[in-house]
């Protein structure tokens, strides 16, 4: 029998792409960088631990470092819009009104992350990216969303008791909220859950209806040079934030409803987002 040739001996090329050089694309670091990421054992394929030289195949596999995804699929895209009142956050409205997608580039196919109402302003992530859009919207991550109210009248510390102890909703009393009075009628309000029309709900029950409300941050991202109605794509380093927000904001939201059940005023539970 004739020896193989060289063609024939030739094994066949590896499939993927190396560890390093897919998370070094993904912003996680130099290649240098990510190298010492997983010989430091800080990074997991599909739950498992990487080793050095390991190949990942990025549409399909689960990358991770810290415990935290990393997105490392094709044709990802994220931006930051700052939503102008008078926009609905949906994908088409039957009434024929603007909608955040007509204030985006029209491809790749994006979907906003949670919800603004109609007349409330500010920032909203839209991606093509179900796991963070998950991981933003549902409760159970308790991602922090900021928010600036205008109200009527004068909150005064029985208000602001309230709001930051937790309200009593038609859905169940809220999470404790972090409140802040920046002028005499104007309030800073951080929540962690994602109710619809929660905020304005809130200041509805306490008696001083929001006349403006803006969204001023999500998680760790905000962008007070961003004029309304204009976007952005997020940094690699701001999606990975948001990704660490989500893990970290699971446990302070536990610790939320924990220390509010040892006073007595624990929340009902309830999903939906914004």
């Amino acid at each position: 029998m004739a020896p193989a040739t060289d063609h024939q001996a030739a094994s066949p090329p590896p499939e993927g792409d190396r560890l390093q050089k897919v998370l070094a694309r993904a912003g996680v670091g130099s290649r240098r960088v990510c190298d010492d990421l997983v010989a430091s054992g800080r990074v997991t394929v599909n739950g498992a631990r990487a080793v050095a030289g390991q190949r990942v195949d990025p549409r399909h596999d689960l990358v991770s470092v810290d415990g935290v995804p990393v997105p490392v699929a094709p044709g990802l895209v994220y931006y930051l819009l700052n939503k102008p009142a008078g926009v609905v956050t949906t994908a088409s409205d039957p009434a024929n009104r603007r909608t955040v997608l007509d204030l985006v580039p029209a491809a790749p196919r994006v979907f906003p992350v949670g919800r603004l109402d109609y007349d409330t302003e500010g920032l909203i992530v839209l991606t093509n990216d179900g796991e963070l859009a998950h991981r933003l919207a549902h409760p159970s991550h308790g991602v922090a969303k900021e928010y600036l109210a205008e109200v009527e009248g004068t909150p005064g510390p029985g208000d602001l008791r309230r709001l930051r102890e937790g309200v009593e909703l038609d859905d169940g009393r809220t999470a404790p909220a972090e409140v802040g009075q920046v002028a005499p009628c104007a309030l800073r309000i951080v929540v962690h859950e994602g109710r619809n029309r929660q905020v304005r709900r809130m200041l509805e029950a306490v008696g001083h209806p929001a006349r403006r409300l803006v969204r001023t941050r999500i998680g760790p991202v905000s962008d007070t040079s961003l004029r309304p109605g204009r976007w952005r794509p997020l940094r690699s380093e701001e999606v990975a934030a948001l990704y660490a927000a989500s893990a970290q904001g699971s446990e302070t939201l536990r610790h939320r409803l924990r220390a509010a059940a040892h006073a007595g005023t624990a929340p009902r539970r309830t999903g939906g987002g914004r």
